[in-house]
């Protein structure tokens, strides 16, 4: 190779890592410009999500802000510490919104918010994020599929209800056609939370408000 070529690749390679940096930093600063605006809308979102599980009338604390953090694998489905959200209404404690996962989707983790009340009784259910199977699996998007609103108003009957569970096992909630696995993983992480949100209800409610000094939970 002639002493020219070598100096013209050498050129080449040059301009293609100075716009590759470029890229970088452009990515980069764009991330930093839009960081709050994105965090605001998560936030948003999370507060819609919670409202509409906890309706305004049921609380007059900030559902947001009252929230511990927890770390219960066993029972919310990630070593992660997960946030509960706490509604109390003229100082009573009336209902808990956790954020729980299901580790066993088709394509990987469900994350799940499930508000549970002071009676045990499930207010609502919503899945947060997912990676299941378009047209079928996400059918557990309130936006695609009612399904979601079948855990309202049901209970956990003890350490082990049969009910729990999907018909094709024994159970009582409906599965996808061809997409059983990602129900049954949403059925068992919601059955999970809600015997421990009824086990640890009191202390939940007590724990101190932390998730906004140890990190924004949303």
């Amino acid at each position: 190779m002639s002493q020219e070529a070598r100096e013209k690749m050498q050129r080449n390679g040059i301009i293609l890592a100075v716009f590759a940096l470029a890229a970088i930093v452009l990515v980069m600063a764009t991330q930093w410009a839009t960081r709050d605006r994105i965090d605001a809308q998560q936030r948003n979102e999370l507060l819609n999500t919670l409202n509409a599980l906890i309706p305004p009338q049921q609380h007059d604390n900030d559902l947001y802000a009252d929230c511990t953090l927890v770390t219960a694998p066993d029972a919310l489905g990630s070593s992660q510490p997960q946030a509960v959200y706490r509604s109390r209404l003229a100082g009573v404690n009336n209902a808990l919104a956790l954020r729980t996962t299901a580790p066993d989707g088709y394509s990987g983790n469900i994350h799940l918010l499930v508000a549970v009340n002071a009676q045990g009784v499930v207010q609502g259910v919503r899945v947060l994020a997912h990676r299941e199977t378009p047209g079928l699996g996400d059918k557990i998007e309130l936006r695609r599929d009612d399904w979601i609103l079948s855990f309202d108003g049901q209970v956990v009957r003890g350490d082990n209800d049969p009910r729990w569970a999907v018909r094709r096992d024994g159970g009582m909630f409906d599965a996808f056609t061809g997409a059983t696995i990602t129900p049954r993983a949403v059925v068992n992480a919601v059955e999970r939370t809600v015997r421990y949100a009824n086990q640890q209800r009191d202390v939940l409610f007590a724990a101190p408000a932390n998730c906004q000094a140890q990190g924004d939970p949303a």
